[in-house]
């Protein structure tokens, strides 16, 4: 096996293990997955014109975003989710995480020490008796190979929605 397809199956690995700690409701094992100083963002999508595409999504650091976090947020998300009086998550949702069509940079090696990665998602959530969402976009993350393994060091996650049809964004996507 390359040394390409090797690292393409660890990482493909390392997304399948990611889903389903989120899945199963491990976050505090899903938290060890991210970086220190990771961002994780949810930009705004909007309509525009084909010959406008470059402006489909608002990135800059001043935009709105659906999610913009660092870890230390993400940590009080989930510390607040464990207190069982968490509104919106209060009973937990159940969740099913597809990762799918992932791509590695062009220049990506088996030696990097961070790698850029494509994806695309599936997120499904469903709560109480008749609360479904369904996400479906793209992401793009960094990916950080430290002595405990890869982390993730950034992550935009681009939804095809310019309207949010679900309920919160209280689950992690």
């Amino acid at each position: 096996m390359s040394d390409m397809m090797a690292l393409q199956f660890e990482i493909e690995r390392f997304y399948a293990v990611e889903a389903n700690l989120l899945d199963e409701r491990k976050f505090e094992e899903w938290l060890d997955m991210l970086a220190d100083d990771v961002r994780y963002r949810v930009p705004i999508a909007q309509n525009v014109a084909f010959t406008d595409l470059s402006s489909e999504y608002l990135e800059d650091d001043l935009a709105m975003h659906w999610i913009d976090e660092g870890k230390e947020t993400i940590t009080h998300r989930i510390k607040q989710i464990r207190t069982g009086v968490h509104w919106a998550e209060e009973p937990l949702s159940r969740t099913a995480h597809l990762v799918t069509n992932v791509l590695l940079e062009d220049n990506a090696s088996h030696g990097d020490d961070e790698i850029r990665v494509k994806s695309h998602i599936l997120s499904y959530r469903q709560r109480l008796a008749d609360q479904e969402d369904l996400i479906v976009g793209r992401r793009h993350d960094s990916l950080r190979r430290t002595e405990a393994g890869w982390l993730i060091a950034d992550r935009t996650i681009y939804i095809n929605q310019t309207v949010y049809l679900g309920s919160s964004f209280s689950h992690f996507i």
